[in-house]
């Protein structure tokens, strides 16, 4: 006999059921997407990841420009904006490409001593040897562009006349410039010769009596000296000198660019002259030097032991060799006392005239 199954527990109510649950599955999965933004059924969107939160850039230092440049940070705040004008700040470092301005030289670079002992007799014998020996050959010397004796000349005042140098060429042209340094002296045979044959130039004197003498159509004399004083200037300002001027500025004053000789016959002036002349750095401007040097003292404001006094000496002379100046004519006059430091040693005499060509002139 079958047993009757009870109302409600059919087979078709387990159906219905998940159904049901199903239905609503999917309602709440339509509300979801409805949140999201999504009316597309039955897609489902990922959940938007979390953006990494985000310091503001830094603004750049006032004052700077927007380029990639490296900077120091300072010691000092950074002012507020509501400050009102602030000065800028400058940076400390150079942006990339752009060079650094040598600052200026106060002291010439020395060279090693001559030998251990950094004896008088060492730095002698160097001197000696390097200022008695040419470093260039010059086949055509003399004071005019006319000269055409190759021989070894005697005269104390001579220029390099060789094609290569432009000198000649400058002469004939009418177009060079000489410059001499003098003290005093009434020698004026060279500058004569040299205005004679086309060259412009300007004798500076402190003992000329005018502030500016024309003697003849291309010879001026000017009441100026080169400044031979100590080049460091917390040591120059203490010693004024009326008259007196860089070679820089006498140049900007008379609208020279260049020099092609530059003549020095100082009295014992010319050492610091010449450390003037190189760390001024106008050497460049020059075609030629004609020097007459004075070894019986150290000479105006040089001081120290002998040894350290002609190691002084010998380092300026080779600064001059790195500026590509060379040596073409050694003068040694006989007719001056035969003294090197006071002392009769070292067969010297106590006065040379070298010359010098700048072999970069152009």
């Amino acid at each position: 006999m079958a047993t009757a199954r009870p109302p409600g527990r059919g087979c078709g109510v387990l159906p219905r059921w998940l159904l049901g649950a199903a239905l609503l599955l999917g309602l709440r999965l339509c509300m979801e997407l409805h949140r999201a933004g999504s009316g597309l059924p039955g897609l489902r969107v990922p959940p938007e990841l979390p953006r990494p939160h985000l310091l503001p850039a830094p603004d750049p230092p006032r004052g700077a420009r927007r380029r990639q440049v490296t900077y120091v940070r300072s010691g000092r705040r950074a002012l507020p904006r509501s400050g009102g004008n602030p000065t800028p700040e400058l940076s400390c470092c150079v942006p990339r490409g752009l060079s650094r301005r040598k600052g200026p030289r106060w002291h010439i670079e020395l060279q090693p001593w001559a030998g251990p002992a950094q004896s008088l007799d060492e730095e002698a014998s160097r001197f000696l040897s390097y200022i008695s020996t040419t470093q260039i050959a010059c086949d055509h010397m003399g004071t005019d562009s006319l000269a055409t004796d190759s021989s070894p000349a005697t005269k104390p005042w001579l220029v390099c006349l060789d094609d290569r140098f432009g000198l000649a060429h400058q002469i004939r042209s009418k177009r060079c410039r000489l410059y001499s340094l003098g003290l005093g002296n009434d020698d004026t045979d060279f500058e004569v010769s040299m205005a004679n044959d086309g060259c412009e130039v300007h004798r500076f004197d402190p003992s000329v009596k005018s502030a500016h003498v024309l003697e003849s159509q291309r010879l001026w004399h000017h009441r100026l000296s080169i400044d031979w004083r100590d080049p460091h200037p917390a040591v120059a300002a203490q010693k004024p000198r009326s008259n007196t001027r860089k070679l820089g500025s006498i140049l900007n004053e008379f609208g020279h660019h260049k020099i092609d000789i530059l003549k020095a016959d100082l009295e014992s002036a010319e050492w610091k002259v010449l450390e003037n002349l190189i760390l001024e750095d106008v050497l460049e401007q020059i075609g030629q030097l004609i020097f007459e040097i004075h070894l019986h003292w150290p000479g105006f404001e040089v001081s120290g032991s002998e040894s350290s006094v002609v190691r002084f000496w010998y380092s300026l002379l080779k600064e001059l060799e790195q500026k590509d100046f060379r040596l073409f004519h050694t003068y040694k006059d006989l007719s001056k006392p035969q003294l090197f430091l006071k002392k009769d040693i070292f067969n010297a005499s106590s006065c040379y005239t070298l010359s010098w060509v700048n072999t970069r002139w152009k």
